[in-house]
């Protein structure tokens, strides 16, 4: 796992090489509008998006052969889950090296001609990072197992001795993410049972102990080698995991995965996490081209989330409270108000998504299927703010609920039985918003790949492939294309931080929205099963924009639709 160690010291004439991101600074030359701010962000699941060599499982090259379908559905940058070396014990969440691609996806080559080819589209590249935890097979880990107790190496991790007469019981009563306890017990080199190591997540992922200066400087120094590469910002996993409570206090019961999300944890959201995000905010505003940060945070509430994106420090942070929010009008203009009102006084975007690797696809979550689901993306993408796509939801697609057990390959569906209690997604059946993209209505993996894919696909995913959809003016496929199209050409969709609610009839949600060149665009969703009148604003509207099914100006607003007006 050294391809990082050839490559930058042993340049080829086709060895990356460092560029800047899409724009760079020029002198003399306004700095343009900062892109994050009304950015569309496609998430690419590596393993799942385009498989180019045939091995069933989704790679770089094929993410580069598929970069001009991204760049025709108009979004405005490629976010991809992690491509890092690492033994796949959790999907790639398991980090071996930081700086070399895991064989299965390529190698360093294949990253930089991708952060290029996106660049002259127009894409700019997210990557994931991962900080919290790293792989068990990750270098420093190995040598603190080897080494044993005392080693400087287990300061970089969570070592403690255990609790009971001779060491038997776990340092505290954390439990892991994916079930059971939060700790395993090691041996000592002479095979003697020794202390325990913290894992929020499965075993194979032992958390990084953020006290250590080392840990600190490994991180910067990873964010300046991508940096280097080209890409245009991280997306942080477990950005609000790194620091610990002081003393790793016991919670003082079971169920703490109830909790995710609902109050501040020991081992969440704590304060110290800040100081780690303004020292990388310093980062990357050294580079130009306006490299971002991107926190998935799971905090509370929308005024924890805030903190995260002060002006000095990250840029974004999802919202997973909109996410979590079910398709109901009084709920949702509830969650806009919050998501804005705790934004705004930090001068950060909100951000919008429904659907992600670790959740139910917004299709089969909201129920009512595709139609609620085109009306939810179509509302999604009328706010005010950045707004993430997940792979797939654009051809409406729907959560695989029917995956065999030995197909699956999710950690925590081998830790189910060991207290899991299946909260926020993490229920060990994440694997059904997995299953690898359609492209074609033909073939072993509906051009996924020149053999099957590494998860079944549905026998019926032939008429919701990018083929099938492309050029059908009804298709989901192609109501996402004109959407995008609408929202980078209106400034009223997407910039700005404020909606101006309309009075609207019971379970629908309808506001207006001025853009800086002074056209409006209207807006109204009907969450209900049954048709509701027409809000009177919209009735008197100019003209239709867009709507997510079939729909007569002038007439009830129907069920499950989302329509756009201009004024």
């Amino acid at each position: 796992m050294t391809q990082h160690l050839a490559d930058r010291t042993q340049p080829t004439s086709d060895a990356p090489t460092s560029h800047p991101g899409a724009e760079a600074a020029t002198p003399g030359v306004p700095t343009p509008p900062e892109w994050w701010r009304d950015a569309v962000i496609y998430q690419v699941y590596p393993r799942s998006f385009a498989d180019a060599n045939g091995d069933g499982m989704g790679d770089l090259a094929g993410i580069r052969a598929r970069l001009p379908y991204l760049a025709r559905l108009g979004v405005d940058a490629v976010w991809l889950s992690p491509f890092y070396a690492s033994p796949q014990a959790d999907a790639g969440y398991d980090v071996a090296d930081y700086r070399a691609i895991d064989p299965m996806f390529g190698d360093l080559h294949d990253a930089d001609a991708l952060i290029r080819d996106a660049h002259d589209l127009g894409l700019r590249i997210i990557v994931d990072l991962v900080p919290n935890h790293s792989s068990d097979q990750h270098e420093w880990f190995q040598r603190a197992l080897r080494e044993g107790p005392g080693s400087p190496l287990r300061d970089r991790y969570h070592f403690r001795a255990g609790k009971g007469e001779n060491g038997e019981l776990p340092p505290n009563d954390w439990e892991s993410i994916f079930g059971g306890p939060a700790w395993t017990r090691v041996a000592d080199p002479d095979g003697t049972p020794g202390e325990w190591y913290l894992h929020l997540f499965a075993p194979e992922q032992p958390d990084f102990n953020w006290e250590n200066p080392a840990v600190r400087d490994e991180f910067r120094s990873v964010l300046r080698f991508w940096l280097d590469m080209g890409v245009d910002g991280f997306r942080i996993d477990v950005a609000h995991g790194l620091v610990k409570a002081p003393g790793l206090p016991d919670m003082g019961h079971a169920g703490q995965l109830r909790l995710l999300g609902t109050q501040k944890l020991p081992f969440f959201d704590q304060d110290g996490v800040h100081e780690i995000y303004r020292a990388w905010r310093g980062i990357l505003d050294e580079y130009p081209g306006q490299r971002i940060g991107v926190a998935e945070a799971w905090t509370p509430n929308a005024e924890r989330t805030a903190l995260y994106v002060r002006s000095d420090e990250l840029n974004q942070a999802f919202n997973f409270h909109y996410l979590s929010t079910p398709w109901n009008a009084a709920e949702l203009r509830a969650v806009v108000d919050s998501s804005l009102d705790s934004m705004r006084p930090v001068g950060a975007p909100a951000t919008w998504v429904l659907s992600n690797h670790d959740v139910v696809r917004h299709r089969t979550r909201l129920g009512g299927g595709v139609e609620r689901a085109r009306a939810a993306s179509l509302l999604m993408l009328a706010l005010p703010g950045s707004a993430y796509v997940y792979q797939g939801e654009e051809l409406g697609l729907p959560e695989v609920v029917d995956l065999p057990d030995e197909a699956r390959q999710d950690p925590a569906f081998f830790r189910r039985g060991t207290g899991g209690d299946g909260q926020d997604g993490q229920d060990g059946l994440r694997d059904g918003c997995r299953v690898p993209m359609p492209w074609s209505r033909e073939g072993s993996s509906f051009g996924f790949g020149g053999s099957g894919g590494w998860l079944p696909q549905p026998r019926d995913w032939g008429g919701l492939s990018v083929e099938a959809q492309t050029d059908d003016p009804g298709s989901t496929l192609e109501l996402y294309r004109r959407a995008l199209a609408e929202r980078r050409a209106r400034s009223a969709l997407g910039a700005g931080d404020t909606v101006e609610w309309l009075a609207a009839a019971d379970g629908v949600l309808a506001f207006r929205r001025v853009g800086a060149d002074g056209r409006a665009v209207l807006v109204a969703a009907n969450t209900t099963d049954r048709p509701a009148p027409l809000p009177e604003a919209c009735a008197a509207a100019g003209g239709l924009v867009l709507a997510s099914g079939p729909y007569q100006q002038g007439a009830p607003l129907p069920a499950d639709t989302t329509v756009w007006w201009e004024e």
